[in-house]
């Protein structure tokens, strides 16, 4: 008898991940250009087209695995993958189904341009009906069932850690672009007589970071989660196989380069094309790893999801807010320096054992001589 102890990693299902990329970056660079040809970036469809590429990702994650491959522990026909019957998938059904919703009011921001303020309202719905369903599936099945899917919740301590951690960095970038004279403080007052309300400057401020950063970041949690349960929810735990950080560094190319049509078009690095591109590959290069670190670290496809989205939020208060850089290139925050202070706490992560790849051990295979 000849008995083989021989361990392997599970190989990458290429076309799988090919179908998933193809149809992700096909339909977001196909929203792209009707954006560019239509309204034009910077008009008032701009958000809900930029939201609706968020999406993209998750429902073609859940689409391909509910319906397409059939190895899928989530495939219709197949039992959840513990092997009970389970209606945490109803979650999937309702998130495409918003999705879909997203796109009728992306059409009729650009067919029926009359309409786009009363889009801009209503494209809050989904977002909303998006936080309730999750906490209805969540209430009536329990922990175990969304565990049994991939929505764990995760423990609350790591929300604060990691969602605190993500506060005091960029608050931190701002600061340094402060103290090195980067761009310009904003006038709280002056922006409070803007907004039309009887606030003082202090605090209006506090109030809108209440409202950007806790509120915001609940609210944007179904948005988040567009990206964040295709790009590591299904491509990083197929890419890992290759190896953990290759894995998650190719990752981060591919999820860099599925933005590049928004940098083209001005978004986060206006009037920068090249550069901007460049750092956009850093810049999720680098947060590929600290996204995928909580997602290893914590198995926590909703905390990843949050994280994501305070980071949009934090980022977005501070630098209209409170300092707002004259140079995204040259400053800290998403600029060159920001990326130089980011690569050191991923330094930091990678030292961090959840990294070793384990080889998964198969079993010992027995064959009779002849």
């Amino acid at each position: 008898m000849i008995a083989s102890n021989e361990t392997t990693q599970p190989k990458v299902n290429w076309k799988q991940v090919g179908l998933f990329i193809g149809l992700t970056f096909g339909f977001t660079f196909a929203l792209d250009l009707i954006l560019q040809l239509g309204s034009g970036y910077g008009s008032t469809s701009t958000m809900i087209f930029l939201q609706l590429q968020m999406l993209i990702p998750a429902f073609f994650a859940m689409f391909l695995g509910m319906f397409v491959f059939t190895d899928s522990p989530f495939y219709y026909r197949n039992p959840m993958p513990d092997g009970r019957k389970d209606r945490a998938r109803g979650f999937f059904y309702l998130y495409m189904v918003l999705t879909i919703f997203f796109v009728v009011l992306a059409a009729l921001s650009v067919l029926a341009p009359s309409l786009t303020n009363l889009v801009n309202q209503l494209r809050m719905l989904p977002i909303i009906l998006g936080v309730l369903g999750l906490v209805v599936f969540r209430v009536i099945k329990g922990k175990d069932s969304f565990a049994r899917a991939n929505l764990r919740g995760g423990r609350v301590l790591d929300w604060v850690i990691y969602g605190g951690a993500i506060v005091v960095f960029l608050a931190i970038q701002t600061g340094l672009n402060a103290l090195f004279h980067l761009g310009t403080p904003v006038d709280a007052n002056l922006l409070a007589a803007q907004m039309g309300t009887k606030m003082s400057g202090s605090t209006l401020v506090i109030v809108l970071a209440v409202q950007m950063i806790l509120e915001g970041s609940f609210l944007g949690l179904v948005i988040a989660f567009g990206e964040e349960y295709g790009w590591r929810g299904f491509l990083q735990s197929q890419l890992i196989r290759l190896g953990k950080k290759r894995g998650v560094l190719i990752l981060g190319l591919i999820w860099g380069a599925w933005h590049y049509p928004v940098i083209w078009m001005g978004h986060n690095y206006p009037g920068q094309p090249v550069a901007g591109t460049i750092m956009m590959t850093i810049f999720c290069v680098l947060l590929a790893y600290v996204l995928g670190h909580a997602m290893l670290k914590t198995g926590s496809i909703w905390l990843v999801a949050f994280m994501h989205a305070i980071i949009d939020q934090t980022a977005n208060f501070f630098g209209g807010v409170i300092y707002t850089a004259n140079n995204q290139i040259f400053s800290f925050g998403i600029g060159l320096y920001g990326m130089a202070t980011l690569a050191v706490v991923v330094f930091f992560l990678l030292r961090d054992p959840v990294w070793k790849d384990v080889p998964v051990q198969v079993e010992p295979i027995e064959s009779a001589a002849a």
